[in-house]
C-alpha cells in the first residue's frame, strides 16, 4: 500500500489535533506562591519616627547684670556640681541701682515658693510610688492564677516605672530650685546698700547639676543682662522618645502601651513602654505638602543605661508602638486578601486547583491579618493573586510560608 504526500500531511494534522486536545483535558499547573493560615500572636501597631530627648534640661543664666567672662568649656564636657561654669563681673550702675535691689529681693522670694513647690512635689511622687509598688505587688500575686489580665498586670508595672522616673524628676526639680533661690540670694548680695561702696566682687556661677554640657550659648566675653542665657547642661543618660504620631492614631495609643525601637544604629531593638500622650494636637505639612494633625507621644526606655549609651539628646529614632495584641489569632498574609464584589476573599487551594472563598476579617497590621470567619487552620492561600487566576485553574504551589 502506497502512502501519498497528501495522506501524510492529513496523518500529522490529525495527531496534533489529537495531542492538542489531550493538553486542554490535561492543561499545566500555574506555580503560585502560597501560605497557610496558622495561629500565632498578631500585634497591631503604629510606625513613626520620633526623635530622643534629654528629659530634664537646664538653662544657667546670668543672675546679675555685668561683663561675663569667656566661658571656657565646650560642648560635651563633664561637670559636676562644683564646676565653674563662668564669672559675671557685676556693673557698678547695677549695684546702686534701687528698682533693680528690689527685683532681685523678689526673685528670692520667688525662688523660695519655687523650693517649697518642688519638695511638695517630691513628697506627693513618693507617696504617690509607694501606692503603686503597693498595687505591683498585689499583681504580681494574682497573676499566676489568671485573677488579673496580662493587660492589667502591664499597666500596674507601667505605672511602678512611670511613678520612680517622676521621683528623679521632682527630684531634679528640687536641686534646681534649690540651685535658683541661691543665686538669687547671692545677687541680692551683690547690691550695696551705700552709694560710696562701689567695690564690686566677682559674680561666680557653679554648676546646678551633675551632666554633660550640651551647648554653649554665650562662648565669648560680653556685658549680658540678667537672665541672659549662657550655658545649657543635662544628662545624656536620662533619656526619653518625643514621637508624634497622626491624631487618629493617637486615639487608640494607651499609657503603658510597649514600643520597640529599631534602625537606631545598634544592632538589636531597643524596648520601652509609653508614658503620657499629649492632650494639644498640632498641624504639620507631610513631604507630599499635605497639613496633617499631630500629636506628641512620650515614651520611656525599659532598657539598662549602658544599652543607650551611644544615643544622645535629638538621634532619630523608629518606633513602633503596640496598640492591639491577640494572642491566638488565625493569621495569613495581608498579600492573599483581594476584593470581589464589595467583599475580602481569597484564593484556596484544594486537590491542586484554585477556590475562590470569601472571609471576614478582623485586626490588621502592616503583614498579616486576622481571619475571623471563612478559612479553617492549615488552609493554603495563595499570595500574590494574579488576574490569570480563576476558580478552579490548576495551580502548584512553589513556595510556603
Amino acid at each position: 500500500m502506497k502512502f501519498s504526500l497528501k495522506t501524510l500531511l492529513w496523518g500529522i494534522l490529525l495527531i496534533a489535533a489529537i495531542m492538542a486536545g489531550v493538553f486542554a483535558m490535561f492543561p499545566k499547573p500555574v506555580a503560585v506562591e502560597s501560605a497557610t493560615a496558622k495561629i500565632g500572636l498578631l500585634r497591631v501597631t503604629v510606625q513613626e519616627d520620633g526623635k530622643t530627648r534629654i528629659r530634664e534640661k537646664y538653662v544657667v543664666s546670668a543672675p546679675v547684670s555685668g561683663r561675663v567672662s569667656r566661658i571656657e568649656l565646650d560642648a560635651g564636657d563633664q561637670c559636676s556640681e562644683a564646676t565653674l561654669l563662668a564669672v559675671i563681673l557685676p556693673s557698678a550702675p547695677a549695684m546702686l541701682d534701687a528698682r533693680a535691689r528690689a527685683e532681685a529681693i523678689a526673685r528670692v522670694q520667688a525662688a523660695e515658693a519655687a523650693l517649697q513647690r518642688a519638695q511638695s512635689n517630691r513628697e506627693q511622687a513618693v507617696i504617690h510610688h509607694e501606692l503603686n509598688i503597693t498595687k505591683l505587688t498585689r499583681a504580681q500575686k494574682l497573676r499566676p492564677s489568671n485573677a488579673i489580665s496580662q493587660s492589667e498586670f502591664d499597666i500596674a508595672q507601667t505605672e511602678s516605672l512611670a511613678s520612680a522616673q517622676a521621683i528623679q524628676t521632682a527630684r531634679f526639680e528640687t536641686e534646681i530650685a534649690s540651685f535658683e533661690l541661691t543665686m538669687a540670694k547671692a545677687a541680692v548680695n551683690q547690691f550695696s546698700e551705700s552709694a560710696e561702696d562701689t567695690n564690686v566682687d566677682p559674680f561666680e556661677i557653679a554648676a546646678p547639676i551633675a551632666g554633660r554640657v550640651l551647648r554653649v550659648i554665650q562662648e565669648s566675653s560680653a556685658v549680658v543682662a540678667v537672665g541672659t542665657p549662657l550655658i545649657e547642661l543635662g544628662d545624656p543618660r536620662n533619656l526619653e522618645i518625643e514621637i508624634d504620631v497622626l491624631s487618629s492614631d493617637a486615639v487608640r495609643i494607651q499609657p503603658g502601651a510597649k514600643l520597640t525601637v529599631e534602625h537606631w544604629g545598634g544592632e538589636t531593638p531597643l524596648q520601652g513602654y509609653v508614658r503620657v500622650i499629649e492632650p494639644r494636637a498640632f498641624t504639620k505639612v507631610s513631604s507630599l505638602g499635605v497639613e496633617e494633625q499631630r500629636v506628641n507621644v512620650i515614651a520611656d526606655f525599659n532598657e539598662p543605661p549602658e544599652r543607650i549609651a551611644s544615643l544622645g539628646d535629638g538621634y532619630r529614632v523608629e518606633a513602633n508602638i503596640t496598640v492591639n495584641e491577640i494572642p491566638d489569632a488565625l493569621i495569613i498574609p495581608n498579600s492573599a486578601l483581594f476584593r470581589h464584589q464589595r467583599k475580602w476573599h481569597v484564593l484556596t487551594i484544594n486537590d491542586g486547583k484554585a477556590e475562590l472563598q470569601a472571609v471576614e476579617i478582623g485586626a490588621q497590621n502592616e503583614s498579616e491579618t486576622q481571619i475571623t470567619a471563612g478559612l479553617e487552620l492549615g488552609t493554603e492561600v495563595i499570595v500574590y493573586p494574579s488576574d490569570t487566576l480563576k476558580p478552579g485553574t490548576l495551580v502548584r504551589p512553589t513556595i510556603r510560608s
